[in-house]
């Protein structure tokens, strides 16, 4: 009895293999192996590749755009901080003592050409209001521009002398200790520039306050 129940089994088992069956949607008849059914789900419902791709590709756009423009705001920033941080720096460098002023003075004496230019560059910007500028002429920063100025053997000396020099003479009090200390014949006598125009400009200033204030009649 358990014997023929078994084949009944069987031959049910083999009948329902070969038969087809009827699809859910509509009276089409599907085969009823698994592999036919995956081509049929892969026919109705196919995949949008392209579509896919196209989204990845424009969420990676999207994020490189955002990562260029963070860049490029911090270096913004970084610039706007380095322009003023330098603008605050260089408004503070004339206010900070009477040290530093003694110091640039001290480098006009040096020999080096370089580090008298450097003096005499950092005394064009002390220069800023008559107490300083009596302040320079008191540590001897007026005979030592003229001492610069004698010596020097070329332009870019001369230039920073002559600087220095112009924005000394706004002094009334420099130009004294200039005339007393024989600035005039020195400055007449430092040699004409053709290749710096700026040079000519110090000069002529410097000479101006001489003639402004009676040290020069030769006019």
């Amino acid at each position: 009895m358990a014997v023929s129940m078994s084949r009944r089994i069987l031959h049910s088992f083999g009948s329902f293999r070969n038969q087809s069956f009827r699809a859910s949607h509509g009276d089409r008849l599907l085969p009823a192996d698994s592999s036919s059914i995956v081509r049929y789900l892969c026919r109705r419902t196919p995949v949008n590749v392209r579509s896919h791709k196209f989204s990845s590709l424009k969420g990676k756009d999207e994020l490189s755009i955002e990562e260029e423009a963070e860049r490029k705001v911090g270096w913004l920033l970084k610039l706007i901080f380095a322009g003023t941080a330098t603008a605050v720096g260089y408004q503070l460098f004339p206010y900070l003592g009477d040290n530093l002023i003694q110091q640039s003075v001290s480098l006009l004496r040096v020999k080096d050409p370089l580090f008298k230019r450097m003096g005499a560059s950092r005394l064009a910007r002390f220069a800023t209001d008559e107490d300083r500028r009596k302040m320079i002429v008191e540590m001897g920063g007026a005979q030592e521009l003229l001492n610069m100025l004698g010596t020097a053997k070329d332009d870019r000396t001369r230039k920073e002398a002559f600087k220095a020099l112009a924005a000394l003479s706004l002094s009334d009090v420099a130009v004294a200790a200039l005339h007393h200390a024989g600035g005039l014949a020195i400055i007449k006598s430092a040699p004409d520039s053709f290749e710096d125009a700026e040079i000519e400009t110090y000069k002529s200033s410097v000479l101006k306050r001489f003639q402004d204030l009676r040290y020069d009649t030769s006019s």
